[in-house]
Parts: C-alpha cells; sequence; structure tokens
C-alpha cells in the first residue's frame, strides 16, 4: 500500500476530499467527501453584535503562523465536551510538513503570553479549507474565525470550506451545499490566485471589521 504522504493530501484538497481518523489515537485514516458540505459565502459573513465589540476591545493579540503545531495540538486534544479527536499523529505530522512548505495555515490569539484559542487550515489557490479550532478564554475561536475571514477577503480568496455544517457555524453566516455545488465553486477557487498574508498583522480590530463589510 502506497504510504500517506503531504502531496497526495493536497491533490485530495484539490479534488474536494479530506482525510479523517476515528480517533487520536487510531493511526489509520479514511477520506470523506461529503454529500452536504458546510461552507461560508465569504462575502455574507456575519459578525454578531456582542463580538464585534469584543473585537473592537481587542482583548487578545492576533498572530499568523506563529504556532501552528500548538494550535493542531490543542486542536487534537481532549476536552471537557469531547474524550477524543478525529485529529492523529499521522494527521499532525503531515499537516506539519504541509506548514512548513506554506500549504498549511494558522491563527492565533494570544492572552497574557498564553494561546487562548485559534484554528488552523489547508490553503490552495483560491480556497481555504478550516480544519478545526479551538478555544481556552471565551471568544478566541469566534476571533480566529473573524481574522480569518478579513484575511481570505482581503487575500482574493473566493471560497472558504468549512467542511460540516453546524449551529453555530451558521450564527456566522455559513451555509450548507450539496457536493456537486462544493466542486463547482472549488474548481473555479482553483484558478485563482490569492494572497494568505496580504492583509497586514497590524491590522486593528475595527480595520478587520472593516475588510468584512467591504464588498469584493
Amino acid at each position: 500500500m502506497m504510504p500517506l504522504t503531504a502531496d497526495i493530501i493536497l491533490n485530495a484538497y484539490a479534488n474536494g476530499i479530506f482525510p479523517m481518523s476515528d480517533a487520536r489515537d487510531d493511526p489509520e485514516l479514511f477520506w470523506v467527501d461529503p454529500e452536504r458540505r458546510g461552507i461560508f459565502p465569504l462575502e455574507a459573513f456575519h459578525v454578531p453584535k456582542s463580538l464585534a465589540k469584543t473585537i473592537r476591545r481587542a482583548p487578545f493579540k492576533i498572530t499568523v503562523d506563529q504556532d501552528f503545531g500548538q494550535v493542531m495540538r490543542e486542536c487534537a486534544a481532549a476536552t471537557t465536551d469531547r474524550d477524543s479527536t478525529w485529529i492523529n499523529q499521522t494527521i499532525l505530522d503531515l499537516y506539519a510538513e504541509l506548514h512548513g512548505r506554506g500549504f498549511a495555515h494558522s491563527i492565533e490569539c494570544w492572552h497574557d503570553g498564553k494561546l487562548a484559542g485559534g484554528l488552523y487550515g489547508i490553503s490552495l489557490a483560491g480556497v481555504f479549507c478550516g480544519e478545526s479550532m479551538f478555544t481556552r478564554v471565551t471568544d478566541a475561536s469566534k476571533i480566529a474565525l473573524t481574522y480569518l475571514v478579513a484575511r481570505l477577503k482581503h487575500g482574493g480568496f473566493t471560497l472558504l470550506d468549512a467542511q460540516f455544517m453546524t449551529d453555530h457555524l451558521a450564527k456566522f453566516g455559513a451555509i450548507e451545499i450539496d457536493r456537486e455545488d462544493y466542486h463547482r465553486r472549488l474548481d473555479k477557487a482553483l484558478k485563482v490566485k490569492s494572497n494568505f498574508y496580504s492583509l497586514s498583522l497590524d491590522a486593528s480590530g475595527s480595520d478587520i471589521l472593516q475588510s468584512i463589510t467591504q464588498t469584493s
């Protein structure tokens, strides 16, 4: 059997497929191509008023790709709400390689010098495939998501893949589409030239909110 490589994973994402494991300590992976797919239409991303107020107050220091490995490990860790996750050691290792090659990114929220929340995902042309997020301090993951969307819009991305729809994501404007629609959107996004780093790291909370509300 051919060993799984970072290049195989990239090819899978380009074809609308992503890997998962049944459990953190399960070494095996399986491929997923959901019949129903959650996505964020970037032009319709919604920031709740209370969250916007918090973002303007700037309770966290926001960084990009500063501690990708730790963000992944936090996303893979058990919590009071879940005993295990789908992120196993194989995923940790291969996505760390993708990060080193510039295809995987993280957004980090820091509070009092400690990682308070964040998210990570895969970037290919004009699509960003969100993988997982975590929070240790109230609103940290929500703010990381908002900063991600601002970065994607500013950088010319056209598709944010959320994989699976949830009520929580719906509050931010996520919608569910069928597999065929997703693949059509993906094909278009893969022809787009984007820049994940075009948004200044010094952007204020107000700048972030303005980037989101501006029409593309």
